[in-house]
């Protein structure tokens, strides 16, 4: 299963789309947050020249079930994805992973996603739900993960996606 979503303003949640456009070195086509510098507006106001490595945001359904048996109501798009999988577990990924989305798009894994607080504002509680300790009392993010747009392309909802890991030592997914 993959869902698309894209927004091409600011706002929490992205609606669902019957098909993204991914760009290389850019991201999805029309989002807020496609460019080959920073969009998102904490990471802007640090230094907008930084380099984009957050094109695009991706996060797997299955959290979506956790998340409703702790009583919360999420759906595709509603976290400010871009794209949502089913099947990948996308947190255990390494950097550098590619992800062959639909017939042609490529997005290269470049870390994990750090939410911010406005997840409290969809709803209050939701960011103790993905971002927690484990009990060595390391931070663990479940928030889903960024990419790069390598090989621009079509991806539709349902589209396959195949994963290629890096060669070489594997290196674990820290926040973006």
């Amino acid at each position: 299963m993959t869902v698309v979503s894209s927004n091409e303003k600011y706002s929490f949640t992205k609606p669902n789309r019957p098909s993204v456009t991914l760009l290389a070195g850019l991201g999805v086509e029309g989002d807020v947050h496609a460019g080959a510098t920073v969009k998102h507006r904490s990471r802007v106001a640090q230094d907008p020249t930084q380099p984009n490595l957050r094109q695009v945001h991706l996060i797997h359904e299955e959290l979506f079930g956790e998340l409703r048996a702790a009583g919360f109501e999420v759906a595709p798009g509603d976290l400010g994805e871009n794209v949502t999988t089913s099947g990948v577990d996308l947190l255990a990924l390494p950097i550098g992973t590619l992800l062959h989305l639909g017939d042609e798009a490529v997005v290269e894994v470049t870390g994990l996603r750090n939410p911010c607080l406005q997840i409290d504002n969809f709803q209050d509680g939701l960011l103790k739900r993905v971002v927690g300790r484990d009990e060595a009392g390391r931070i663990v993010r479940k928030a889903g993960i960024m990419g790069i747009v390598t090989v621009g392309g079509v991806v539709r909802p349902g589209d396959p996606i195949e994963v290629e890991l890096p060669v070489g030592p594997h290196r674990a997914l820290e926040r973006v």
